[in-house]
């Protein structure tokens, strides 16, 4: 199912001035457009049918009555999932209460983030790292987890990557860049100052800048060349990311099959080139030697 909610929120940004207030209206009034033909919304939104025709094709949609459908179909699926998985954690939730609602969260971010995908900006990052000399990676917090798990990934298959827990190495790092390199800079907020500083600095060295964020407009978006938006359904209550990181996780986990993809066999070869074997892996377990008194 295509998220028409979603992707009208992802395209705020981009409106031009006659689709604003078609786009404006949608988002306030979902259950009210789902009911209203085409010329009744040119009506309310001071707008035209063709207007309204053009903006549902750059959705993605073949015309007003296919986005309709996907309106109505995507509002029944969110009325009847709220319920006590959608609510905020409160202090009397029991264990199993918690378990539900954080589980609930991740879902929904992992199939928000899969409809807000360009699938032609995706295939143009995984071409840039295929050919980069090196990946750096950028991120603080919890993001730098996420690029930690990027480089141990690339590092499988031999493919040059650096990151540094120290945000002064990794502006070193975005210094030292060319445009041979290519950045891949991951921040939910889009504005930590930390990784702005670092893909300023790649930018000025010709190094083109992938961006893993939220796709509402921020800094680190406006910034980088390829945007990969990130959603993410955070809970109000949180001592750190965690939907978000599941969803930013979940795109470096594409992008790395899709790159593994693309040279199918030789990677087999690398994995196992690189697979490091356990050292209890094939043994044998001894029986442990028993006391005198015949016990363990």
């Amino acid at each position: 199912m295509k998220s028409v909610l979603v992707r009208l929120q992802e395209y705020t940004g981009k409106a031009s001035g006659a689709e604003k207030g078609i786009v404006s209206y949608l988002l306030k009034n979902p259950d009210e457009v789902s009911s209203l033909s085409i010329h009744e919304l040119a009506e309310l939104t001071y707008s035209s049918a063709s207007t309204i025709i053009r903006l549902c094709r750059k959705l993605g949609f073949d015309g007003y009555r296919d986005l309709n459908k996907s309106l109505v179909y995507e509002l029944a699926l969110r009325k009847s999932s709220y319920d006590e998985k959608n609510k905020e954690i409160t202090r009397e939730d029991s264990l199993e209460v918690l378990v539900d609602k954080v589980t609930y969260k991740n879902i929904v971010s992992l199939e928000d983030t899969r409809k807000l995908l360009d699938m032609e900006v995706l295939r143009e990052c995984v071409d840039l790292i295929m050919n980069a000399k090196t990946i750096c990676l950028f991120g603080m917090g919890s993001s730098l987890l996420v690029a930690k798990d990027a480089y141990l990934k690339f590092l499988r298959i031999n493919k040059p990557s650096i990151i540094s827990e120290d945000w002064h190495a990794q502006l070193l790092q975005a210094r030292n860049m060319t445009n041979e390199d290519v950045a891949i800079a991951i921040s939910y907020s889009g504005m930590t100052e930390e990784v702005l500083r670092c893909v300023t600095a790649a930018k000025e060295k010709g190094a083109p800048v992938i961006a893993i964020t939220r796709f509402e407009e921020n800094p680190l978006a406006i910034i980088a060349d390829y945007n990969l938006s990130v959603a993410a359904t955070e809970f109000m209550f949180r001592s750190g990311a965690m939907s978000s990181r599941i969803a930013q996780l979940n795109i470096i986990d594409i992008l790395y099959t899709a790159y593994v993809n693309k040279e199918y066999e030789e990677n087999l070869k690398q994995f196992q080139r690189t697979h490091i074997d356990k050292p209890y892996q094939h043994a044998e377990l001894e029986p442990k030697e028993k006391t005198q008194s015949g016990r363990e």
